[in-house]
């Protein structure tokens, strides 16, 4: 018996009711649900444009429009076979980096603790860090799926150990993520220095840039992931940037030479079947996008997420 889903939209108007992903109801358990959509409206480590903080609020208001209950193309009712809520944001501290990390942890913890599958929305991606140590603590070292246009793996900013350039460089060097296992997928920034080049493959990260992506098939690319992955328990984060400027103008760091949605879309469904044990979205920043085709396409991709854990469930995918 499904004992969380959303309220139907055919029998209540979708601009009615309080605002929650999907319009699941707001419960904060771990009880009855396989999946658990967490905000983390925190930007204190953002570089230069801020306002990611608004992210989980602007992507819950777009799902009521973007976000429905039935994947065509992974032939899966998401709510035919899971339970799932709206978990609610977890808490910071603004202008406190560790003490947010800190609560960050503390409350993604019990999610993992009982096998729930996270699904988060930031926040800047510094936000990353503090779920990968919650997960680590529950599942050891676990393989990365990273979509993003930067590396993220700068070992420091004004000589400070954390920004949302450095989440992946501590997350090797915590032992948080398995590199020999992880990929980052769609990198296209420009560095401040050749050095940085070496950052990610030091570490032990793959590294696919987007001059390779866009020269290969989507299937040669969902090959490419699972390739790296394997059967490892992985975590999928996917940084808004991925995406072209002109398919998701809402962030702070937008880089030219991205991805569209129809490429993005085909590539996640095509990791339907990893064993993907938490998720997240971030670096949405709706004040720069008077549209919210940003959060729109935000919330698309996480009911893709959805879709990733009913799929499994469906099909009797265990680990």
């Amino acid at each position: 018996m499904i004992k969380y889903q959303p309220v139907s939209s055919l029998k209540s108007p979708r601009f009615s009711g309080i605002k929650t992903f999907m319009r699941l109801p707001q419960v904060t358990t771990t009880d009855d649900i396989d999946f658990a959509i967490v905000g983390i409206p925190f930007d204190t480590c953002a570089s230069y444009r801020a306002g990611t903080r608004f992210g989980p609020a602007s992507i819950r208001e777009m799902s009521c429009l973007a976000a429905k209950p039935y994947n065509p193309e992974l032939q899966v009712g998401i709510f035919a076979h899971c339970s799932g809520v709206d978990y609610g944001d977890l808490g910071s501290v603004p202008g406190y980096i560790e003490e947010s990390f800190d609560l960050i942890s503390e409350g993604m913890l019990p999610l993992f603790q009982k096998g729930v599958v996270p699904v988060a929305m930031g926040g800047d991606h510094s936000v990353t860090l503090p779920e990968l140590r919650a997960c680590a603590k529950v599942n050891g070292p676990m393989a990365l799926i990273h979509f993003d246009a930067h590396y993220d793996t700068i070992p420091e900013y004004f000589g400070k150990p954390y920004n949302h350039g450095t989440p992946f460089y501590h997350a090797a060097k915590e032992g948080l993520v398995d590199t020999s296992h992880s990929i980052q997928v769609g990198i296209r920034e420009n560095l401040y220095g050749e050095e940085d080049l070496d950052n990610s493959k030091s570490l032990g990260y793959d590294v696919l840039k987007a001059v390779d992506f866009h020269h290969m098939t989507c299937e040669e690319i969902v090959a490419r992931i699972k390739e790296r992955v394997g059967d490892k328990k992985a975590f999928l984060t996917f940084d808004i940037d991925f995406l072209d400027p002109s398919c998701a103008p809402g962030t702070g760091t937008p880089v030219i030479g991205g991805v569209n949605t129809v490429r993005a879309l085909e590539v996640i469904r095509g990791l339907a079947d990893l064993n993907i044990i938490g998720y997240d979205l971030v670096e949405v920043a709706p004040q720069y996008d008077p549209s919210n085709i940003t959060p729109i396409t935000a919330a698309g991709l996480i009911c893709e997420f959805l879709g990733h854990i009913a799929y499994k469930k469906k099909h009797n995918i265990v680990y």
